[in-house]
Order: C-alpha cells, then sequence, then structure tokens
C-alpha cells in the first residue's frame, strides 16, 4: 500500500471548489458526466460512470472533505482527505490519498494530476 500527498491551486474560492466537489449539478460541469454525491456523512457516492466509487465520511463546509475509496474486492482503507486553504483569490487544496493498493498507484497518480484536479483547475481558469 502507497500514500499520495499533493498541493493543487485553483481560480476559486474555497467555498465555490467545496461545491465542486460535492454538489452532482457542479461535478457534472467540470466532469462532463453524471455524478452520484451529497455531503451528508454515510452516503455512497460515484464519480465518472463509477470509476471512483466509495463512501463520504466527514463534512467540514468549504473547508474538509474525508472519503473512503473502494478499489473492486479490496476492502483496505483507502481514505482521501481533502483539505482547502484559502490563498488569495483562490484555493489550495490538499490532497491525501493513504492505502493505495501498489498496482493501482500509478493509475491513480495520474488520475488525480490529470483527471480530477486537471479538469477542475481547466474548468475555473476558463
Amino acid at each position: 500500500m502507497k500514500d499520495f500527498k499533493k498541493y493543487y491551486s485553483i481560480a476559486a474560492p474555497p467555498e465555490d471548489v467545496y461545491r465542486a466537489l460535492t454538489n452532482p449539478a457542479t461535478i457534472k460541469l467540470w466532469t462532463g458526466e453524471e455524478a452520484e454525491m451529497s455531503d451528508v456523512p454515510g452516503s455512497e457516492f460515484s464519480l465518472w460512470e463509477g470509476s471512483i466509487v466509495g463512501k463520504n465520511i466527514e463534512f467540514v463546509p468549504d473547508k474538509k472533505i474525508v472519503q473512503h475509496w473502494y478499489f473492486g474486492e479490496d476492502s483496505s482503507e483507502s481514505i482521501v482527505t481533502f483539505l482547502l486553504h484559502p490563498n488569495g483569490p483562490g484555493t489550495s487544496v490538499e490532497l491525501r490519498h493513504t492505502h493505495i493498493p501498489d498496482q493501482e498507484y500509478a493509475d491513480i497518480v495520474e488520475g488525480w494530476n490529470n483527471s480530477y484536479f486537471g479538469s477542475l483547475i481547466e474548468f475555473y481558469e476558463e
């Protein structure tokens, strides 16, 4: 199992970034895909046509999101934490993803950089 941590700068205030990560209609705007998401602890979520699935654990509006991500039959506690920090007119997102299965690590890191945050950063730069 491996861990991944990285900071991403997004040209939007924390409340907008929080909404972009938790509101299904806003998620669809930057992913182009339908999303199942809610900011209710214990609720299940699904993004990118089921490519990313899991359970929501904790929310602090405009500041923190914690999720348990599932990897097929692997039931390990793969936890994703987003910490949103004001950074000038934008947001610095501190991403921590723990217990990533070794065989999934390279794809997960590429996904975070290119698909997930790449799309979100591009959405707010337009």
